[in-house]
């Protein structure tokens, strides 16, 4: 869903935030190398925020639940930043300030905010997997729903695609 907003250049799926050198799908899946499965996003500042990325971010998912996404139990699921740098991490602090206080989800957020970390791109067949796969259960289930309701929350946002055929 990001790569359809206005400013995103590029969004590559992968592993981050662990110990184990160059893991695949299978490592993650068993849950002990400590990455969590995410994205990288390359993005023009000044057509697209990194506040607006993180507002996307928030409404895409569930960050008040720890190391869980819908039936998907494990800290490979876990909510996490990666910040880039301090402007990055005030930017985070600051979204979950706002968003706590608004009471904006029924529970506190538990996201973690991190510091850089290696970025492994994941396996070609998980890269655009929605796109790849619409009739996948999970992706008519949980990712197709989430795809709508950002496109529909964020319509000024969304890329003007026709433009593109």
């Amino acid at each position: 869903m990001f790569s359809q907003l206005i400013g995103v250049n590029k969004v590559v799926s992968g592993y981050i935030g662990g110990h184990t050198l160059n893991p695949t799908y299978k490592d993650i899946c068993n849950g002990d190398t400590g990455h969590a499965e995410g994205i990288q996003i390359t993005f023009d500042a000044d057509q697209v925020s990194f506040e607006t990325l993180l507002e996307v971010f928030f409404a895409s998912h569930d960050p008040t639940t720890l190391n869980r996404q819908g039936n998907d139990i494990g800290t490979q699921y876990r909510s996490a930043v990666f910040c880039q740098n301090a402007t990055q991490r005030d930017a985070t602090i600051k979204m979950i300030e706002a968003l706590n206080a608004k009471k904006t989800f029924h529970s506190p957020i538990v996201t973690q905010i991190n510091g850089p970390d290696t970025f492994y791109p994941a396996e070609s067949y998980h890269q655009y997997y929605f796109e790849k796969n619409p009739g996948q259960p999970y992706c008519l289930a949980v990712a197709a729903p989430k795809k709508e309701k950002i496109r529909t929350k964020y319509s000024e946002l969304i890329k003007d695609l026709s433009q593109d055929a």
